[in-house]
């Protein structure tokens, strides 16, 4: 066990050393974690396949129905490739139509979730992964429009986590997040910590299984990030991830098909930073299936979110806007919200192969695909226009260690 437990933490500290930004999917939140999640739309509240998922989405899934094992470590990592391009156009006002492709291209995203029974009733477990994340680069171009905007947010969780089996039929768990954040908006990168907690139940009824899990807000403080009100002083900058909720059913009708339906609330409109930046609340719809041949499981789903920025048709670009506390440039918060941070993409399509080895290994592939779509706005007078496209594609590979 010393061994293996030595081997563990090497293989966590090295997903950590290549950990990246992501430019997320669901507002500035992926879609899931680690490849089996990934594969089937986001999906795993009630029904848990994995270690990380189990932590990740329901903190009560960590021992429940068919998902059960001894101890268990998951390692997965996700290579992330967004396609962004920003649009200013000033022909309104004698200028010039401008696009230019953001060079922030890939990210390395990991994720590690670790469970292990104390009792035939309690388990505990640990998870690490990298959750949240925006950003684009657009230094360096020729045109110089675009004012060499970088922006670049990444978010890394920290949850240990304690499930209970109440009876054969309900389960309860609870998860602390410990938040890493980093933000970056050219001019140097500031990071901070945050607590907030996750608490979820299992219930198991025939075929079906229903999950609940809440999330609680928390919040990041960025210090000097950036000079929003042209005062020659770099201000601060609050970032909360939102409270969310989420509620799923899963069915199996038969023994190697599952098939589970998810919906998600999350409440950027309350939460400091996307509140500033005018975000909605959130519906995510999540649906996902799994069919078992044998050693290969055969996983898709879907997955569709409205884009949360709302867009400011008719602003004015000689105002000034208030943004915690500061009188911020209307044309720069503006500039920021659409160019600086397009968090717009909706409808995400996934497929996913999973492959058991005769070792008490298991090795998982996911592919998303998140179809394009732009956000526009103009200024009063249609003196200006600011539009961003965003497109994403990912694959996700995930290794389970049954010991």
């Amino acid at each position: 066990m010393g061994k293996k437990f030595l081997l563990t933490m090497f293989l966590f500290v090295l997903c950590l050393v290549f950990a990246g930004a992501a430019l997320a999917t669901n507002g500035s939140n992926l879609i899931g974690v680690g490849p089996i999640s990934r594969s089937m739309g986001g999906v795993g509240v009630a029904a848990p396949q994995d270690s990380i998922s189990a932590i990740f989405a329901n903190p009560a899934a960590m021992c429940f129905g068919a998902y059960c094992p001894g101890s268990e470590a998951t390692f997965s990592g996700t290579y992330f490739n967004p396609t962004v391009n920003g649009t200013v156009d000033t022909t309104g006002m004698g200028g010039s139509s401008v696009t230019e492709k953001s060079q922030m291209n890939y990210f390395l995203v990991p994720a590690i979730g670790i469970t292990s029974p104390i009792t035939d009733r309690l388990r505990i477990g640990f998870g690490a992964y990298g959750f949240t994340g925006m950003g684009v680069d657009y230094k360096d171009k020729s045109s110089q429009v675009f004012g060499d905007l970088y922006t670049k947010l990444e978010v890394m969780k920290f949850a240990p986590n304690i499930a209970y089996l109440i009876t054969p039929d309900l389960s309860v768990g609870a998860s602390v997040h410990v938040d890493y954040g980093n933000l970056d908006l050219g001019s140097g990168s500031a990071h901070d910590y945050a607590l907030g907690l996750q608490l979820g139940a299992l219930y198991h009824k025939g075929i079906f299984n229903f999950g609940l899990s809440y999330i609680t807000p928390q919040k990041v403080s960025h210090d000097r990030v950036a000079d929003f009100d042209g005062d020659g002083k770099f201000d601060n900058l609050d970032l909360q991830g939102p409270q969310s909720v989420v509620f799923g059913v899963s069915a199996t009708p038969l023994n190697n098909l599952l098939l589970e339906f998810n919906v998600k609330w999350y409440n950027w409109s309350s939460a400091d930073g996307y509140e500033d930046f005018d975000w909605d609340d959130q519906w995510v719809y999540a649906i996902g299936g799994q069919y078992k041949m044998g050693a290969f499981s055969l996983r898709a789903g879907f997955n569709y979110s409205k884009n949360p920025v709302n867009t400011h048709d008719g602003f004015n670009p000689q105002g000034t806007t208030n943004v915690q506390g500061k009188n911020v440039p209307t044309m720069n918060y503006e500039f920021l919200r659409i160019i600086g941070f397009p968090a717009v993409v909706e409808k995400h399509l996934t497929l996913g192969i999973g492959y058991e080895l005769p070792i008490n290994m298991s090795i998982n592939l996911s592919y998303m695909h998140a179809f394009e779509e732009t956000i526009e706005e103009t200024s009063a007078g249609g003196a200006v226009k600011l539009s961003s496209s965003l497109e994403e594609d990912s694959l996700t590979l995930g290794i389970t260690w049954r010991f």
